[in-house]
């Protein structure tokens, strides 16, 4: 079996618009192909020997059972590996449960689709499954519990810890977006203007003071110190000779902390003897190079956590620890600690297990203690300092319980020390009596504080502490999106894109938006090239000036990764025609549509799937959107159109001259055809139309008919505005059009506008392209043959897959089966045609520039152009009007 590729989808996409995590594995089968599961001898047996737990998967069956039933039966190895992929992420910790195999449109290759948790380890499982069915079939033993291990490693590098991960899932229960910003915990929440910041349980309202002073323990020490807040007697100190002063002021039993640090690194404590309080010392020097030295208060450890300056969570803390038996060993009770089914590895789980450090040994050797030591039946033992649950702690929500008097204090420590989100831990016999009263103390104040025990306690209730930061961050209900148009389509959509992002702009937006020659922020370039998939997306909703974005999506980055947002306010899709076909397995105008269909599935029930009622299967999208619907047509009279008005639908028309909006009965003229730039005085059908969804957004976003009038008379076509879409240059004997049409019904879109325009002879420089099949190159060649004179074949820069002999001879042919007599030329370099064809015009000529890199066009263009200004209209100081 050979991996062709593998692909993570982390959006909508063309599987599936629900399941955003999906890996997409090309899979070529090879000889297997032949060799269902039930024609290789022990397989279903080793199978189940492997995998017991495969029994639960129901496949098509729809039982517990169905998939080895469908083994046995005989199924494809492709079926075989999706669901093992599945598996070994569920035993690895991650309950995977989406999977399905289909044809890739050859013979023996397959898309092996299934979920995953974390992306790497969905790419890892691809692989490792694979590797599975291979010794599998060849029955060869397999490691299989490596492979488990490396993906619960994989995840607890990648994953988003338990804190982060809490709030990132409360934002996505309120339909808050959110974006992962690095590969740590950094992420942002909302999009563009509205966004915010997360990194861990800092927000990007905390105060950097708050957290600054919070990290700085001796700040935080005076600073309580002086608000009569009870805190352990204490001192910082540097150096040997500073210990020996802080343990004669502080006394014993003492702590020994670094002044900065986190989850326990670097803590001694219940320190007795100047031997103990030089190692503790030595271990703080490696986290900080200040330490605390402070009088160590006894009772029980307590978490509170405050979030927006008002008490939320409260739990009591407990360090790893066993209760002997009088039978068991201290390893052997650790063991048996480690068999609860809450305990994971990292944070897969509520607890984490315990494992057995130099500081466990370290602690049981003050205790006369070894692992193979037997405690006492009853008794209490602490294997750890501190009662991080990252190191094995237990906790217990004691919210509910915490007096008055601390639940004031813990608000009002949040306030001397400005931190939104903090967490203070403190020491007292009883938290249902003031602190003060108990002889209890606040031993330390916490910026970024865990939220796993209040989130997940392993005894009392939980508390959802992630919706308080939620609360905070998007008061009265706010979600923190913007306005989001996608446009889809074979054809049309950068305009259509354009022209929507000039109307918003017009409306006083702050617009981003993305087209297949760059990311525009503000009409400002930022990225150039073919910007259509999901990152160029998420580029512009990272922007944080962006308040409105149109985001043109084309089917390369919905087939690479799926979109780049999960949800729109308004989707269109212009049209869907034959072109990329064959590529990426879509290799039916079918599958195409289903491809380009995605974008209206994800619009949001309040808004709009803005879809053309002249093209079938555009028109056939509407059955499966979830939001509101309006349609687009060149006939007035169409019966889709009279229908939808029927029903009281929104929709736009061509109508005698006019754009008009119809809703219901009524309708509302924008504006004559002809006075839209766009359409060259109204000959230019397919801008006509590009023109009508673009119209029906404006509406739909409550602008004015004024203002959307305004906004397309406005917008005029040029190099500037509208890059490779119908630049006209008149020059003074000839005039020379550059355009991006690159498929049959582009040309053909093309040929009806030029049908009506002048100039003669018409002169086509066309080419081939590599990826499209040959007979649409052909076609293109007998389009061309219709509505050209002449024709200079020229090349791209990229083949993409075939050669020039072969790209020229598919375009010559589709020619000649038009007219075996039409003037060809074959110039290769796209410069040089263009050269060719502009030094060599004939008088009254039209030059038409079929082009793929619009830049590097526009630009020889324009020079020409330049040149030829220079040299008719210079002009003398006779010539400068009141120049005296």
């Amino acid at each position: 079996m050979i991996i062709r590729e593998i692909k993570a989808m982390r959006g909508p996409n063309y599987w599936s618009v629900r399941r955003h995590k999906l890996i997409v594995m090309v899979l070529d089968l090879e000889d297997l192909e032949q060799k269902p599961t039930n024609k290789i001898r022990g397989f279903y047996g080793r199978l189940k020997t492997m995998f017991p737990t495969i029994y639960s998967h129901r496949c098509s069956v729809g039982k517990p059972g169905g998939f080895f039933q469908r083994v046995k039966e005989g199924t494809w190895m492709g079926h075989v590996i999706e669901h093992i992929a599945l598996e070994i992420q569920t035993l690895a910790g991650m309950d995977c449960g989406f999977g399905r195999t289909r044809g890739y449109g050859e013979e023996g290759v397959y898309n092996v689709v299934f979920d995953y948790m974390e992306e790497e380890v969905g790419q890892f499982a691809a692989k490792a499954s694979v590797r599975i069915a291979e010794a599998l079939i060849a029955g060869q033993e397999y490691n299989l519990e490596k492979d488990i291990q490396e993906m619960r490693v994989i995840r607890e590098s990648a994953r988003l810890g338990p804190s982060t991960g809490g709030i990132i899932s409360e934002a996505e229960s309120r339909g808050i977006p959110w974006i992962r910003l690095n590969r740590y915990s950094l992420c942002q929440l909302g999009y563009g203007s509205n966004q915010k910041r997360i990194q861990a349980t800092v927000s990007s309202q905390t105060s950097s003071i708050g957290v600054e002073t919070a990290c700085d323990k001796e700040d935080t020490k005076f600073l309580l110190e002086q608000a009569e807040v009870p805190i352990p007697k204490g001192e910082i100190i540097k150096t040997e000779k500073g210990l020996k002063d802080a343990v004669k002021y502080v006394g014993y039993p003492l702590v020994v902390k670094p002044i900065s640090g986190n989850h326990g690194r670097g803590i001694t404590t219940d320190v007795n003897s100047w031997e103990e309080a030089l190692e503790g010392f030595e271990a703080a020097k490696k986290v900080s190079n200040a330490v605390i030295i402070e009088r160590y208060i006894t009772g029980e450890d307590y978490r509170l956590l405050v979030i927006d300056y008002k008490l939320v969570a409260a739990a009591k803390r407990t360090p790893a620890h066993v209760i002997g038996d009088g039978k068991s060993t201290v390893q052997e009770l650790v063991d048996q600690v480690n068999k609860d089914p809450r305990r994971g590895y990292g944070h897969e789980n509520v607890l984490t297990m315990i494992t057995m450090n130099d500081l466990t040994l370290s602690i049981l050797k003050e205790q006369g203690l070894t692992l193979k030591s037997v405690i006492p039946k009853g008794e209490f033992l602490k294997l750890k300092d501190t009662a991080n649950l990252s190191t094995g702690g237990t906790s217990e929500d004691v919210t509910d319980i915490v007096h008055p008097y601390n639940v004031f204090m813990a608000e009002r420590i949040a306030k001397i020390i400005d931190l939104d989100i903090c967490g203070i831990d403190i020491m007292t016999d009883d938290i249902r009596q003031p602190l003060p009263d108990t002889g209890g103390a606040v031993l330390e104040v916490n910026a970024g504080p865990g939220f796993r025990m209040h989130l997940a306690p392993s005894e009392g209730l939980p508390r959802n502490v992630a919706g308080a930061v939620i609360d905070m961050l998007f008061p009265n209900g706010e979600d923190g999106r913007i306005p989001i148009v996608a446009v889809a389509g074979t054809n049309g959509k950068t305009t259509t894109t354009r022209l929507i992002a000039h109307m918003a702009k017009m409306k006083g937006f702050q617009v981003g938006y993305t087209t297949t020659d760059g990311v525009y922020i503000q009409n400002r370039l930022l990225m150039s090239g073919d910007c259509t998939g999901p990152s160029s997306a998420e580029f512009v909703l990272k922007d944080p000036t962006v308040n409105f974005a149109v985001l043109e999506s084309a089917r390369g980055g919905l087939l690479r990764a799926g979109l780049g947002f999960k949800t729109c306010n308004v989707g269109i899709v212009t049209n869907v025609a034959a072109d990329h076909l064959g590529l990426k397995g879509i290799h039916t105008i079918e599958q195409l549509a289903k491809v380009k269909g995605v974008v209206p599935e994800t619009v949001m029930p309040d808004g709009y799937a803005i879809l053309n009622a002249d093209d079938d299967r555009v028109y056939r999208m509407r059955k499966n959107v979830e939001s509101k619907v309006a349609l687009f047509s060149m006939d007035e009279n169409s019966a889709r159109i009279k229908q939808h008005s029927k029903n009281g639908g929104l929709s736009a028309v061509y109508e005698n001259g006019y754009i008009t909006i119809c809703k219901g009965d009524w309708k509302m003229r924008v504006t004559k055809a002809v006075n839209v730039p766009l359409t060259f005085g109204g000959k230019a059908a397919f801008m006509i139309q590009n023109v009508l969804p673009a119209v029906l957004t404006g509406y739909v976003r409550g602008f004015a008919i004024e203002d959307i009038r305004v906004a397309i008379e406005s917008f005029i076509p040029s190099p500037a505005q509208t890059p490779g879409r119908l630049n006209m240059f008149e020059f003074k004997d000839f005039n020379v059009m550059l355009d991006y049409a690159h498929n049959p019904a582009g040309l053909r879109a093309l040929q009806k506008m030029l049908g009506k325009m002048d100039g003669k002879p018409k002169v086509g420089i066309i080419a081939g392209i590599g990826d499209r099949r040959n007979e649409d190159n052909m076609e293109v060649g007998q389009v061309a043959a219709e509505m050209f004179d002449e024709i200079i074949i020229r090349q791209d820069k990229n083949l993409r897959g075939k050669t020039e002999k072969e790209l020229i001879g598919m375009i010559t042919d589709g020619i000649k089966s038009v007219d075996k007599d039409k003037p060809v030329q074959v110039i290769p370099s796209e410069a040089e045609a263009i050269t060719h064809a502009i030094t060599n015009a004939k008088k009254g000529s039209f030059i038409i520039i079929c082009s793929d890199v619009v830049p590097d066009a526009l630009n020889l263009v324009m020079k020409f152009k330049e040149e030829e200004a220079n040299k008719l209209y210079e002009f003398t100081k006779k010539d400068i009007p009141n120049l005296t």
